[in-house]
Formats: structure tokens, C-alpha cells, sequence
């Protein structure tokens, strides 16, 4: 994936969201008749400008697209016309002031629900939920599952995919619930009532692959252990693997099916393997040594070559689940007060320490996450959209001062003591709010610059 097309899906990204949410702050300011004098999206130099409308409202893009503001006729930045004041947003009553700040996550949380809506019409093609070997000493162990069976619910909830089954089972993850009732179907059409402790989940864990801490893998159809490509001037290639080759044996370690040979192979970074293979009913010996490859900061062993895959066994395993336009929407709002709680929950358990900071992710890494969700399909990235909307809304509802919520907040205590808060509080409050954002981003870039070195 190239850089260029990262930093395009980003911009879109950022520029769409940030977008709505100030937005949501400029459609409530005009309902209220506030002036508006200018809507910017990003920081720095404005690459472009021009003014519209009766007010002559000032509408700008700048060149760094990491945030944007609505900035409204306001006293307290400066002389007011007499006959302006009553549009002056700081001569507002306090409830209106509260709409106008609270909208723009608001409407962060109801574009969440317009791009759900529009994944659950257009359809999520995914794994259906059937079991593949269950690791031992694990949760799905103790449980007792067995590969084969099809999860069919999690608490009652329907399960249709891998996808709904792995946010069904984050959610009682986050809160290390004991006893969640997972219903299954074996091949014989024998239901089945499991009890999974999730308990003993690290939950700074959950951003792994945790079905797999559970003990959960998707099963995949047995794949024969026979060459199907080869990558030219790749490992394989030079040591003289032919498409057809079966794979017998690698030092003398029975093969019988595929993962057993990338087994073998993963194990083996840099050290020679000897392969017996059997080529037009002849046994043959070939000696190569797989290539060096960095995972996730492991070295493991790649030889460039794929196997013979059996397409219709893999689609028999896909399922595509999408809904009518009332039922999607339904959906949609569910989806994004539940992505909104098991944030809330995220941020809660981070900073009572049970889950680790390193969790936060910095502007690099949304950027990888958008490249990458675009690359997957339209539907995946519209998912990663609703997901950043969702965490902005949230973001910004926190009440620290600087943030739509820190003014919220001065609102609410405005209201319980009948004026506002004093100057001096007022300052005091956005130097801590500074303080409190500037080490969130310090955070956020060193979790970005670490992924980066240890991959």
C-alpha cells in the first residue's frame, strides 16, 4: 500500500468527519441566529477562502487538516456593533449556548448512525462463526467447544458472522464477565449451551487477536499440502519448487497439510530444510532456506509460494448479512450507543489503570488504519469512519476545558449556580485543559513512533 494513497484516505477521513462536527456547531448557531464569521476546517496557512451568504460568513480549508473551528460574533474576542450584540454568542441564554457547543458532537454520533445504516443496506460479507481447533487451557477449552460447531448467539443476541460474533464477545471481554451464554450448532444440527468465563482476560490485551486469548480460531478447510504458485525470483523459486510439488516432508517431519508446511517453514528464519516432495509420482529432495521476514517484531521464515485452493470451499464459509432501510437504521443506533459505551469503558479502565495507555492511537496510526480499511472495500471503510466518528463524539464530550465538553461543563455549573464562572476560573480551567491535551498527544505520537519501530 502506498504512502500516497494513506495520506489520501486520511485527508478524506479527517476532512469528512471534522467536517460534520463543525457543522453540527454552525447549523445550531444559525438556528439560533448567532453570527457566524467564519467555518474552518484544519490549522495553519489557508490553501483556500471566500465568504458567502448575508452574513459574509468567512469559509476556509487549510493546509493542516487535524482539527477545524467554527468561530461565532463573541464579546470576548473583541468590539461587537451595537446593533449585532443580540447576535453575540456570549449574549445567548445559557441553554442555547449549551446546544450550539453540544452539537458538534452530536453530529458526530448521528453521521456514526447515517454510515452504519449505510453498511447494514449495502451488506457485510464475512466468516460465518464456525469453530476451528480449540486451543487448550483457555476459556473455550474449559467451556468445552469443539471445531465444527457454528456460534449462533452470544447472550441472546444473533450471531451471523465472525464480526458480530468478535464485538459481541469484546464488549463481556471489557467487563471480564464470568458466565456469558454462548449458543452453538453442530454439523449433526445438535444445539448447544456454553458458558465462557472471561474473567482472567487481560483486557489490555483486547486489541490483539483475542478470540485467539480465548481460545477461538475461525476454521479454515483443509488445504492439501501442493505448490499452486510460485513468486518468481522468490526463495521457492531458486531452490526449485515447481508448481504441482507436494509437500511430503521437511527434515523428515511428516507434512499433511498446508499450515503444517508454513509451520515449519515460519520456524525456520535463515536455516536450510531439507524438503522431500513428491513431483509426477517421483520422490524428490530439495534443499532451501527460507527468507527473514519481521512480524510484529518476530522473525519468521517465508519461501514465496501459495497452495492449490478449493474456491467453493472458502465461499461455502462466507455469508453476506444486510437488512431493509427500518431495520438498518435500527441497527445503526444500536451499533453506535454500543461502540459509544465500550469506549467510554476503554477510557474509564485506562485511567484506573487496568488498561494500559499504550492503547491510544496517535494521527499516524488512524492514518495506517485508513489506508488500509480503504484498500479492504467501500464497506470497511465506511466502518472505520462511524468507529472515529464515534470516538470524536466522545473525545469531545469529556468535560476538559479547552474541548466542547469543558464548556459544557462550565454551562452545567452555570446554570446550578445562576452566573457565569469567573474569568480567572475560566483561564485557570483552559491551562489545565492544555496540559491535559498536550500529554494525551504526547501519548497518542510515542504509541504511534513505537508501532513504528517494533512493527
Amino acid at each position: 500500500m502506498s504512502i500516497t494513497y494513506t495520506i489520501i484516505s486520511f485527508i478524506i477521513a479527517l476532512g469528512t468527519l471534522i467536517t460534520f462536527h463543525e457543522f453540527g456547531h454552525y447549523l445550531v448557531a444559525r438556528w439560533n441566529r448567532v453570527k457566524v464569521l467564519r467555518f474552518c476546517i484544519g490549522f495553519g496557512q489557508p490553501i483556500f477562502r471566500r465568504r458567502w451568504g448575508k452574513d459574509q460568513t468567512e469559509w476556509v480549508i487549510a493546509a493542516i487538516p487535524l482539527g477545524g473551528y467554527v468561530k461565532m460574533l463573541d464579546e470576548n474576542e473583541g468590539k461587537v456593533a451595537s446593533e449585532d450584540l443580540p447576535r453575540a454568542f456570549n449574549r445567548q441564554p445559557v441553554a442555547r449556548r449549551f446546544a450550539i457547543v453540544a452539537a458538534g458532537p452530536i453530529a458526530n454520533f448521528l453521521l456514526a448512525i447515517v454510515l452504519y445504516w449505510l453498511i447494514f443496506i449495502l451488506g457485510v460479507t464475512g466468516m460465518k462463526p464456525v469453530l476451528g481447533p480449540i486451543e487448550p487451557a483457555t476459556p473455550a477449552a474449559q467451556a468445552e467447544f469443539t471445531m465444527g460447531e457454528t456460534i449462533v448467539s452470544i447472550e441472546n443476541e444473533p450471531v451471523a458472522s465472525w464480526q458480530d460474533a468478535r464485538w459481541a464477545l469484546l464488549r463481556y471481554a471489557v467487563n471480564q464477565s464470568a458466565n456469558v451464554k454462548v449458543q452453538t450448532i453442530n454439523s449433526n444440527g445438535e444445539i448447544n449451551l456454553r458458558k465462557l468465563d472471561l474473567s482472567q482476560i487481560d483486557p489490555d490485551k483486547l486489541n490483539e487477536n483475542f478470540p485467539g486469548i480465548i481460545g477461538f480460531s475461525g476454521y479454515q478447510p483443509i488445504v492439501k499440502p501442493v505448490i499452486g504458485q510460485v513468486i518468481s525470483d522468490g526463495v521457492g523459486y531458486h531452490a526449485g519448487i515447481l508448481v504441482g510439488d507436494e509437500i511430503i516432508a521437511i527434515n523428515d517431519t511428516e507434512i499433511h497439510t498446508w499450515m503444517d508446511f508454513v509451520q515449519e517453514i515460519r520456524t525456520n528464519p535463515g536455516n536450510s530444510v531439507e524438503l522431500d516432495i513428491l513431483r509426477n509420482d517421483q520422490l524428490i529432495m530439495l534443499k532451501v532456506t527460507p527468507e527473514i521476514t519481521l512480524e510484529n517484531g518476530k522473525q519468521v521464515g517465508k519461501i514465496g509460494v501459495a497452495p492449490i485452493v478449493d474456491q467453493a470451499k472458502f465461499e461455502e464459509l462466507l455469508v453476506t448479512v444486510s437488512y431493509s432501510p427500518g431495520k438498518a437504521l435500527q441497527k445503526a443506533a444500536e451499533k453506535t450507543w454500543e461502540t459509544t459505551i465500550l469506549t467510554l469503558q476503554m477510557l474509564s479502565k485506562m485511567i484506573t489503570g487496568d488498561v494500559s495507555w499504550k492503547n491510544v492511537s496517535g494521527p499516524i496510526s488512524i492514518a495506517d488504519y485508513a489506508g488500509q480499511s480503504a484498500q479492504m472495500g467501500l464497506t470497511s471503510y465506511l466502518a472505520f469512519l462511524a468507529l472515529i466518528s464515534v470516538s470524536i463524539g466522545v473525545l469531545n464530550l469529556l468535560p476538559i476545558p479547552i474541548l466542547d465538553g469543558g464548556h459544557l461543563m462550565y454551562y452545567l455549573i452555570e446554570m446550578v449556580k445562576g452566573s457565569p464562572l469567573s474569568d480567572k476560573a475560566i483561564i485557570m480551567g483552559q491551562k489545565i485543559g492544555l496540559v491535559m491535551l498536550f500529554t494525551l498527544m504526547t501519548f497518542a505520537i510515542y504509541n504511534d513512533i513505537s508501532r513504528l519501530i517494533t512493527g
